[in-house]
């Protein structure tokens, strides 16, 4: 395969993989209806693990652990935890298509501004305009114009989630120098896993064989369609087009988001939510490009 149509096929697969990321939002909707928080953690890493297990076959990679590497595997699996528990309760009592604006669109500007502050990392003047944009959009995406609204509804759990994920951002773009991401992603599960089940462990764990094929077909999707082929594919990408063009690919996953709860949970596509959203991305934009 020629190097042209090997771009235009990881592109494609890029697509795909933000088509199952999106979807994820509609699948986590779903499973929160009827089974416990506890329950469902455990369940989405451990299958999670389980469909890492030939992709790293696939590799043949040899696995390389140190202290470096553990610190990070520890601190990102803590905080894959607390962004599963907010999300969970923002989307049991939220929408998923807003959702995953809110995430997706705030967790870039949050992760830029963390590194900025705890780095001293230099700002530039057109960065300078996407930070002012990105909180133009949040403030439109969380409607901060009602203050007891955002404190007493989902939004405030979506925010923590963007927080949450802008930190796991972080720790997974410095793990890169101990360990390979897909080593990375398959750990962060097992230790997730381990922590999840020792929490669930008075809970009825096994209560998941009583539900439906709906309830199995969304803990499937968004354990190993949304997360671990996601994921790989991501990777994948990455090292094929480069992390700017592959980061690029990211402002499809709430475009798929919205269609997905809009036809699958019927969900309707709220205007403030479309209009923070773009505000949001221009700000990414802004942050991310470098003008002459």
């Amino acid at each position: 395969m020629n190097l042209k149509n090997e771009d235009r096929l990881y592109s494609w697969l890029l697509v795909l993989a933000m088509l199952f990321w999106g979807g994820g939002w509609t699948a986590l909707k779903i499973l929160t209806i009827n089974m416990p928080m506890d329950i469902i953690i455990f369940w989405r890493f451990f299958l999670m693990s389980l469909a890492f297990i030939p992709i790293l076959y696939f590799f043949k990679k040899p696995i390389i652990l140190n202290r470096g590497a553990l610190k990070y595997i520890f601190g990102s699996s803590a905080l894959n935890i607390a962004f599963m528990v907010s999300s969970f309760i923002a989307v049991k009592h939220g929408l998923a298509g807003a959702g995953s604006v809110i995430i997706t669109s705030l967790s870039p500007l949050l992760t830029f501004l963390i590194v900025a502050l705890l780095l001293s990392k230099a700002i530039q003047k057109h960065q300078y305009i996407g930070l002012f944009l990105g909180l133009v959009g949040g403030f439109v995406i969380l409607e901060l114009n009602d203050v007891d609204l955002f404190l007493q509804g989902s939004n405030i759990y979506f925010a923590l989630s963007a927080l949450f994920w802008a930190f796991v951002t972080i720790f997974s773009q410095r793990s890169h120098a101990y360990i390979h991401p897909i080593h990375y992603s398959f750990f962060i599960s097992i230790v997730a896993t381990i922590a999840a089940f020792i929490y669930a462990y008075d809970s009825d764990l096994l209560s998941v064989f009583n539900q439906d094929y709906v309830f199995w077909l969304a803990l499937v999707y968004l354990a190993i369609f949304g997360q671990t082929i996601a994921t790989t594919i991501f990777f994948m990408a990455s090292g094929k087009l480069g992390s700017q063009r592959t980061s690029s690919f990211m402002f499809l996953v709430p475009i798929f988001a919205l269609l997905t709860a809009w036809l699958v949970l019927d969900e309707s596509i709220q205007l403030h939510i479309v209009i923070g959203g773009l505000i949001s991305i221009i700000a990414v934009y802004f942050i991310n490009t470098k003008f002459d």
